[in-house]
């Protein structure tokens, strides 16, 4: 990134697809705004050598709107939360270009919901925004929030959000089934050596038995590779 040097990261995202991946998420981490420019770089440079679909990471708007003037084809942007700043800029963002947007289901205070009654309150509100404002609901993607392991009552938390990708996927919520989307990274981030990699693959499998459409995680991860092949037969 600070050399602006494509072999390593279209080696990784050559990579990512060859390994099963149909989409790619591209998050440049905090970038300033002297450096925002790397966002545009990180969209042309994986590209190029990619045909996979891509999801433009960012909390600010104007560093997604950098990687969507580069972008070929219509990405995906993550993510739009109840947050007001996220409301008056994300939102505009996605409706005028038509991208996919997926939707945190966090409060305005940036507070993950704890249980699945308050995810789906936020789900509504944010879907309601999302619709009011011109984006398409075939473009909508929900995201219920993985906790960290760390976070007190984490295995109630995760049993919450398959709860509520269970409810979305049935259509139970709105008529008909919404797409879904969980960062399974978010389970042992910071804490890699601290919990087993296990706990990724048994997540990866109670989620796609309750109809996760997307799940953002390690394509790198062999065995975790070998569950996600095995979910998607079996389904």
């Amino acid at each position: 990134m600070r050399t602006l040097n494509p072999a390593p990261i279209q080696e990784l995202a050559r990579e990512c697809e060859k390994r099963g991946a149909a989409l790619i998420d591209i998050n440049p981490g905090y970038l300033s705004r002297r450096n925002e420019d790397r966002m545009e770089f990180l969209v042309e440079t994986v590209q190029e050598v990619t045909s996979a679909r891509l999801v433009l990471d960012s909390p600010k708007a104007r560093i997604l709107e950098r990687g969507l003037h580069a972008c070929r084809q219509s990405p995906v942007l993550n993510a739009l939360s109840l947050e007001h700043e996220k409301l008056n800029e994300i939102l505009p963002l996605a409706a005028h270009h038509g991208t996919g947007l997926v939707l945190l289901l966090m409060d305005e205070k940036s507070v993950t919901p704890r249980t699945v009654e308050e995810k789906i309150a936020v789900a509504l509100e944010l879907r309601e925004r999302a619709l009011t404002a011109g984006v398409k609901e075939e473009n909508l993607i929900f995201d219920p929030v993985l906790p960290n392991l760390s976070w007190d009552e984490a295995f109630y938390r995760i049993s919450e959000c398959v709860k509520t990708v269970r409810l979305m996927a049935s259509g139970a919520i709105f008529q008909e089934p919404v797409r879904t989307m969980l960062g399974l990274s978010n389970l042992r981030s910071g804490h890699w050596s601290q919990y087993p990699a296990l706990i990724e693959q048994t997540a990866l499998v109670a989620l796609a038995g309750a109809g996760l459409s997307i799940s953002l995680a390690n394509a790198l991860n062999s065995d975790l590779m070998d569950v996600f092949s095995l979910a998607n037969r079996i389904s």
